[in-house]
């Protein structure tokens, strides 16, 4: 992934939720990050997914933070989020979901949202996946990066 997005010259941004944090560590751990991980953004509370991301706030109300169209919009706004002397992220990663053990809004517990946005476009992926918690972040994560590499 990283050897990838170096090959490409391209950065990437990453927006967690349900991950908190994950997702951004795993690509860090690999030699050469640097080059090409721009930083990640934790907004597990949902205020921070409009104040720092740009996600409708109207929405949220109404619908929820675990929801397609808030993946897409958190992937989209980390690119500007992480921009670099005005120069945004070539990509952006998000998650959100639900992890357990229960559930605060009455989607089951392993729905997932990742979304990934590159100037050509976002792409969505939702998932229902089953587990504990530890294991429904991890599947989260190892799905994240098979969509990022994906795109590249």
């Amino acid at each position: 992934m990283v050897a990838r997005l170096t090959e490409l010259g391209w950065t990437v941004g990453v927006a967690e939720s349900l991950t908190g944090g994950l997702l951004v560590a795993s690509l860090v751990t690999v030699p050469g990050a640097s080059a090409c991980v721009r930083g990640g953004i934790v907004a597990y509370d949902t205020a921070l997914k409009t104040s720092l991301l740009g996600v409708d706030a109207a929405f949220l109300a109404e619908h929820g933070p675990v929801q397609p169209k808030v993946a897409r919009q958190m992937a989209e706004g980390v690119r500007d989020a992480t921009a670099v002397m005005g120069e945004r992220a070539d990509v952006g990663v998000a998650t959100t979901g639900i992890a357990g053990p229960t559930s605060p809004d009455g989607q089951p517990v392993g729905t997932v949202h990742i979304a990934v946005a590159t100037a050509l476009g976002t792409r969505i992926e939702s998932l229902q996946l089953d587990g504990t918690r530890d294991e429904i972040r991890d599947q989260t994560v190892r799905r994240a990066l098979r969509l990022l590499l994906e795109a590249l």
